[in-house]
């Protein structure tokens, strides 16, 4: 197995050999045809220009453009879009007078995207880098167009930041205005069922019942003063009509004297005492010493038996007419008192269905409490939303006139050129050393796969065993081809003369190189 694959590679590597000539010629026509294309190709240089992407260093809130982390890689992109849209690349090409021929063959939609194609945005894996590319035919405006991209992008940056900006500045504003309306309209019904319904509110509830109880402290407070004063009345009634009686009795007493005898005015002194002592028993079962009608009968008492210790016969006259004297301007005390205590007892009903009234007003505002508390809940279920929201518009708008303000100065995040693109000394394609190497790989797959075709379709036997695997029978001998002189004469010269003819045309072909080279129509 081993002999018959080694027979194998050597046939392949005999039949390679036969056919030098062939794969030899291949591979110089490719080269000549490889170095043909890389003249007529057109030669396109490219430029570079390296931006960076500086962060702004004050940073008002929230409300900046870019949020805290945000990827360059975002906003290059954001930017690209922008800085390679239709109008931008139209004016570029306008401007630099790019695509001359293609303008007049193609419509401008084509010639723009022919452009977008030629462009190159890379963002760098470090740093916040990115780099512009822009190839071309020509040199100059290469170098001038990718400049331009570049100041392009610096340009739209703040351009773009300061829209965004006044765009949210805006925005709030007008968030702003509304969540104020909503809130005032809000606020003011609010403020009105809490003007109307003030006493009946939760809030008030605690007032009231305080209120309510003091009320109903006041109301028992003249309640008793009443029914003080109507029995200090009652008692008053009461000493005037004892005060009448006792008069009614001394008058008497003095009616019966004045008809007897000298002897019985000692005696009318004694029934007078008596019946002073009666009188005084009976305010002593209703009244304690200290009252003041006890405290004067007893002075009358005393009075009187110092006068019968005195004079037992004299003085029952002058003792009545005291008495009668000294009983009417305390009827008459007794009655200005009742008239007093009347008119207190007046106003203090008069207040008391005052605070009746009082009363039942609050005790109709406490049982309205819990209606109050539901209405006011319904009223003001969305009120703290309303308010957090207003209170966060009003601290986003501040951010955002900052940021805006920040942006007008150009203090925000911005692009720097940090390596301007600079003249393309060669082109980057045609790649030479690539066109040759792709030529001779071309050249020799070329002439290999052509003498393997060859060596397909040729039905001639170059071996023993493919006449015995062919044919199916045995060999018995083989002889081999013997040339001629002549023949191998011919094969000579014409060996010699193809190999000098490949020699001079592939000096031929290296010295065509090196004066193309040397003119700079090949570029290594």
């Amino acid at each position: 197995m081993e002999n018959q694959q080694r027979q194998q590679v050597k046939k392949y590597i005999d039949l390679l050999a036969q056919r030098w000539r062939l794969i030899t010629a291949c591979i110089l026509a490719a080269l000549t045809i490889g170095l043909g294309i890389y003249l007529m190709m057109p030669k396109l240089y490219h430029c570079t220009a390296l931006l960076s992407y500086e962060k702004q260093q004050i940073n008002p809130g929230r409300m900046a453009p870019e949020r805290e982390g945000q990827r360059l890689r975002e906003t290059v992109s954001t930017l690209g879009e922008l800085v390679l849209s239709r109008n931008n690349l139209e004016e570029f090409i306008k401007q630099f007078d790019l695509y001359p021929a293609a303008r007049k063959k193609l419509p401008i939609e084509d010639v723009i995207e022919l452009m977008r194609k030629n462009i190159k945005v890379t963002p760098s894996s470090r740093g916040d880098t990115f780099s512009v590319t822009f190839q071309g035919p020509q040199q100059d405006k290469v170098l001038k167009v990718t400049n331009a991209l570049a100041a392009k992008f610096i340009e739209e940056n703040l351009k773009y930041r300061e829209e965004r900006a006044t765009e949210t500045s805006k925005y709030t504003k007008d968030e702003l205005t509304m969540a104020k309306v909503v809130l005032d309209k809000k606020e003011q019904a609010m403020r009105d069922f809490k003007l109307k319904h003030y006493n009946e509110m939760p809030a008030q509830r605690a007032d009231n019942l305080s209120r309510l109880t003091a009320l109903h402290e006041q109301y028992q407070g003249i309640q008793d003063s009443i029914q003080d004063l109507e029995r200090t009345r009652v008692m008053a009634q009461e000493q005037i009509s004892l005060r009448k009686r006792l008069g009614n009795a001394l008058t008497g007493d003095q009616s019966s004297r004045s008809g007897n005898r000298p002897t019985d005015q000692s005696m009318g002194k004694y029934e007078r005492l008596q019946r002073l002592k009666q009188y005084l028993a009976s305010l002593l079962e209703k009244y304690t010493d200290k009252h003041p009608e006890v405290r004067r009968t007893r002075q009358m008492i005393a009075k009187l038996e110092a006068d019968l210790r005195a004079n037992p016969d004299s003085g029952t006259k002058t003792t009545d007419k005291i008495s009668r004297i000294s009983l009417n301007p305390e009827i008459q005390q007794l009655k200005f008192q009742i008239r007093g205590i009347d008119l207190n007892i007046k106003k203090l009903k008069n207040d008391q269905k005052k605070v009746l009234a009082s009363i039942k007003q609050y005790e109709k505002w406490i049982e309205k409490t819990p209606v109050r508390e539901a209405q006011w809940n319904a009223l003001t279920r969305d009120y703290n939303e309303l308010r957090r929201n207003y209170d966060y518009l009003v601290s986003q708008n501040l951010q955002a006139a900052s940021v805006e303000h920040l942006e007008r100065k150009q203090k925000g995040s911005k692009f720097k050129i940090i390596d301007p693109a600079r003249f393309p000394d060669k082109p980057f394609k045609p790649d030479f050393k690539k066109m040759l190497l792709l030529a001779l790989g071309a050249g020799g797959g070329l002439g290999i796969g052509l003498t393997l075709v060859l060596d397909f379709v040729d039905t001639s036997f170059r071996d023993v065993g493919e006449i015995e695997s062919q044919l199916g029978i045995k060999v018995i001998s083989a002889v081999p081809y013997i040339e001629l002189a002549e023949e191998t004469k011919r094969k000579r010269f014409r060996t010699l003369l193809l190999g000098i003819l490949f020699s001079l045309y592939t000096l031929l072909l290296v010295g065509v190189m090196v004066f193309l080279y040397l003119h700079g129509k090949i570029i290594l």
